[in-house]
């Protein structure tokens, strides 16, 4: 990346100039500012991101230029909640990181599909199935694969086809709950309580089947 000189200034001096509303002083702080997290979005996305390691060092200039110009928006946009109890190009720092992270995941989850993640087949993975760290009999075996038939089949018999959307979405396949939401025109909020219902479900189907938490705890922790 290129280097450019970029101005010191106290964080006083820093919201003042930010606050001018069109004047040079402003036009040189939004400059600055942008030339500052583009370095620090660079620096984190080829230096802490191991699953860029692939990206030329021209590709990941590009992506930090992108997020760094989206970051210098955010910071104008929440100007009023800066309290001063940092440096102010560290607060600003931290909100640009902040959207890099965000953005990245949602770059990776872009084009999943809620039907085709929730497709027959085996939804359980194959660590849940060897999650013991010693050897299991085979009696245990059979006994591990019978409970994990029964709890794909609850699944989706206990569960409407959104909650078993939402339930096998999170907490089988780690989709970030935000990212969800978005995908199923919810919210947060919303989700969390589909989840928690779903889950209820679950629970009373398996242990009507004599399949309760501490029985799966003890099958599956030893």
């Amino acid at each position: 990346m290129t280097s450019a000189k970029v101005t010191d200034r106290s964080n006083q001096e820093w919201i003042a100039a930010l606050s001018e509303n069109g004047q040079r002083a402003q036009n040189d702080a939004l400059a600055d500012l942008r030339r500052r997290l583009q370095r620090s979005i660079y620096f984190y996305l080829s230096q802490d991101r191991s699953d860029l390691r692939g990206l030329a060092a021209h590709e990941l200039a590009q992506m930090a230029e992108d997020l760094a110009q989206d970051a210098t928006l955010r910071v104008i946009d929440n100007l009023d909640k800066f309290r001063g109890e940092s440096r102010f190009t560290t607060w600003a720092t931290k909100i640009a990181i902040r959207l890099a992270i965000s953005d990245l995941r949602r770059s990776r989850y872009k084009d999943f599909s809620l039907d085709e993640l929730t497709a027959d087949g085996d939804l359980l993975p194959i660590s849940t199935r060897l999650a013991s760290s010693a050897s299991p009999t085979p009696e245990k075996v059979a006994e591990r694969d019978d409970v994990l038939e029964k709890i794909e089949l609850a699944l989706k018999e206990a569960l409407t086809e959104r909650q078993y959307q939402a339930l096998v979405a999170v907490a089988i396949k780690g989709i970030p709950m935000d990212i969800l939401a978005e995908r199923m025109g919810s919210n947060r909020n919303a989700l969390y309580k589909l989840i928690h219902d779903a889950r209820r479900k679950l629970k009373t189907h398996l242990e009507a089947q004599g399949i309760s938490t501490d029985y799966m705890m003890n099958l599956f922790g030893n």
